[in-house]
Formats: C-alpha cells, structure tokens, sequence
C-alpha cells in the first residue's frame, strides 16, 4: 500500500475568520464595518443573513480551543476584527476588543497551538469606508497605525503574521463585481485599490521590521490555475491572464518590485490606468518572509470575446464540483505551487487555506462528509507531490474549522470539519475531522 508522508516539522492546521465565526457585533465597544451594513442591506446577501451571531465564537473561544486541540492541529489561523480593536477605524483603542484576542492567544498557546494572525480579513471599520475606504490613501496610514497596535501587543506571542487576505477579493470582487462589501461596480476604483492595499501591506511589514518584532510576516493572496483548452495562442493568452488577475498581479509587486506589464496592457484596453507614487513600489516590495496560499479551484479553460474584463470561460470537461460549484481540480493546486516556485523562487509557502464546501447534516449523532474526506485528500497528495519536487512548503491550513458565515452566501454554504448549527449554535465533529485528526497524528495517510 502506498503511503503519503509529510515532514515531521510540517505545520497542520485550520483557519477561520473574524466576521464569519465571531458574533457578538456590537459587544464590548466593537463599531461597525462594511460587512455589517452590507449584510443588513437587504438584497445583498442570501436569505438576509449576517455576521450578528455567526458561530458565536466569541463567546464560545474556549471551547472552540478545546475542539482543536482534540483535532491535534499544530497551527490556527484567525483574523481581527479592525473595528473590535478601532471602533471608528483610528482614534482611541477599545481595550476590551484587545483583551479578546489576547484570551484567545492565551488559550491557543495554553493548548500548543501556533496563533496565526490576519491583520485584514475584509471587515474595514464602516467609518474609514465613509471616507472613501480603500480608494482613500489616508486609508493605508490608519491600517499600520492598527498594525502596529497589534504587533506591540502580541510581540514574541505570535510568531506568525498575514498582512491582508485575498487582496483580489477586497478589490475585484467587491468593488468591480459587487459580489461582495461595500458592493461597488468601478473597474477603475477595483484597481486603484488593488495598489493602495499593497501599499498597506508593505508598510505594515517595514513597520514590523521596524519595531523589531520576532516572528514572520507575510500576505495570502488566492489563486487559481487555468489549464488551455487548446493549444491555440487566444486559449493560452486568455488562461495566462486569469491566472495573473489572482497571482501575478498581487505577487508581482510584492516580491518582484513591479507590476506585470502584459496586465497594464490589458487594463490600458479597458480604459483603466495605475497611478503610482514615488516610493510606491519601494514599500510594496518590503521584503516577507513567507507567502500565505489559498486555493480552492481551477479548471481548463478557453478564450472567449467578451467586452468586460474576462476573456475566458471555464470548459466543463466533466470534473467534478463542489457545493458551491466550484470545479474540483486538485491538479491544479500542484501547477500553481510549482509555477510559483519557478517564477520567484524559493520563497517559503503555507498553505492559509483549501477547502470544500459540502452541505451534509447532521444524523444520529454524525455527518457523514465523504466527498470533503476525498477533497482534502486529493489536494494533500499534491502537496506531497510539490514537497517531492522542491517546493517550500511549511504547512496546511484547511478552510474551514468551523462551518460559519460564508459571506455572500449566508448559512447556505458549509466548509467546516465541524458542524454548527446556526439555531442552537451546538458542535458537531465531521467525519472528516477525524480524518483529518488522524492525518495529523501520522503525519500523513495511505492511499
């Protein structure tokens, strides 16, 4: 029988996020962010939901810490919340917000597991989105006036750091597609702070640097891979840009020092321009320590004339799809890994997240997740298939702990290895938690 093996210095863990498992929205000073009024706009998210009470995690931390440590995980990536600690986004410190997360750090560190902290994972306090949000460059001082609040607090605690989660989503999806908070339609506005939370995130790591902070910092775009159709130069030109649009565009400037030209050219096409200050990509290119990954689909796709932004579609070529209808393609996850490595070199990579999105419920005491067990296990073999062939990778975090609020998509959407149910709020360990346990505890598993 063939057997899958990892490292025994090999970081296994899980992640989650502020707004979709914490709650307790208007509690102990906490102000408001753009997810909380873009939730409760109607027609925004489904069936109404919001973040009010999401997993109730911040009530419930102790025995969410309890139920990763049973997991056995080594690493657990969570996000603050910017308006918990900045209730109007500068200004005065809401020490309760810091005390909530130093408990947890406590608790986390209390049960050996390595905190992972993300600075941003989308909740922009609703104040600074009043004064133009990202598009606004004051915006990028009041992020590392927060950060640095933050690596004070947490010097030599959190040894692990994510400046910004998905910058594609913060920009694209949420100011050109609408999809998700605040819910613009702007290309132009969607690139301009695509720079601007670049900027940030440089500024964030000089800062860190400058503080002298121990530990290691980094950002954790999302990316995909696009396999051509054809072999035909509109398919290859076509999937080589909706790769770039998630990877080269954000990775580029941070550990190259510029933008890739052939998407300039492209942006040109659509009538959007890039203004770069002096010193922009100075700081933008500060230099990290790791990069975060977060990969959860790809597919073949094919050119397509289309006056918007895209010009590719996905070929159904009979993979299979998630929940969520997201093509399964594991595949993927090792050509985006290996092309990473060949395009910047040896830089250390942590898996931030991978996951599936699969509905089971609960019966007689148990779900009976199958399809997530095969999931994560078809993603990890390409794992081990990229350590095989010399890419850096120092660990995994799966997505999602804990089923929780899937953004756009409300309750309607579950990734976790546990379950909750969102009326009594009661845990349910998966099968595939056990899983996943017993992967830890072996360092691997057998095929």
């Amino acid at each position: 029988m063939a057997q899958i093996r990892f490292p025994q210095d090999f970081h296994w863990g899980a992640a989650t996020a502020a707004y979709q498992i914490e709650g307790a929205t208007k509690d102990d000073g906490r102000g408001p962010s753009i997810w909380d009024t873009f939730s409760h706009t109607p027609g925004k998210v489904m069936n109404g939901d919001n973040g009010d009470i999401a997993c109730d995690s911040y009530y419930r931390y102790k025995k969410d810490v309890a139920l990763m440590k049973d997991l056995g995980i080594t690493m657990y990536r969570f996000s603050i919340a910017w308006p918990r600690i900045f209730p109007s986004g500068t200004g005065e410190i809401n020490l309760k917000g810091l005390e909530y997360y130093s408990n947890l750090v406590d608790e986390l560190l209390a049960a050996g597991i390595e905190p992972v902290c993300t600075l941003y994972h989308w909740d922009l306090p609703q104040t600074l989105e009043d004064r133009g949000g990202w598009a606004n460059r004051d915006t990028i001082d009041a992020f590392v006036a927060y950060s640095e609040v933050i690596f004070r607090k947490f010097a030599g605690r959190i040894k692990y750091w994510i400046t910004i989660n998905e910058p594609w989503c913060v920009s694209f999806l949420s100011n050109y597609m609408g999809i998700h908070a605040p819910g613009n339609r702007d290309l132009q506005l969607a690139v301009t702070i695509s720079h601007h939370l670049l900027i940030a995130h440089g500024r964030a790591v000089k800062r860190f640097r400058e503080l002298g902070i121990s530990g290691q910092i980094g950002i954790a775009p999302n990316v995909t891979w696009l396999e051509p159709y054809s072999n035909r130069k509109e398919d290859a030109d076509a999937c080589r840009r909706g790769i770039a649009f998630f990877l080269e565009w954000f990775m580029d400037p941070v550990l190259l020092g510029k933008y890739p030209q052939f998407m300039l050219d492209w942006f040109a096409t659509k009538g959007v321009s890039l203004e770069i200050k002096e010193g922009d990509m100075k700081d933008i290119h500060y230099p990290i320590d790791y990069v975060g990954i977060n990969y959860y689909t790809g597919n073949v796709g094919r050119y397509k004339q289309d006056e918007g932004l895209f010009d590719y579609e996905d070929v159904d070529t009979g993979y299979v799809k998630t929940d969520f209808d997201w093509f399964i393609y594991p595949d993927g996850f090792y050509n985006v890994l290996c092309y990473i490595t060949q395009r910047y070199g040896n830089i250390p990579l942590l898996i931030t997240e991978n996951g599936a999105c699969y509905n089971d419920d609960v019966e007689e005491g148990r779900v009976n997740d199958t399809k997530r067990i095969q999931y994560l296990k078809q993603h990890l073999i390409q794992l081990n298939r990229c350590l095989e062939s010399g890419v850096n990778l120092i660990g995994y975090l799966t997505w999602s702990l804990l089923d929780n609020f899937e953004w756009a998509e409300g309750y309607g959407k579950r990734f976790g290895l546990i379950h909750v149910d969102f009326q009594t709020l009661a845990r349910t360990r998966k099968n595939s938690f056990f899983w996943y346990k017993e992967v830890i505890r072996k360092g691997g598993f057998d095929l």
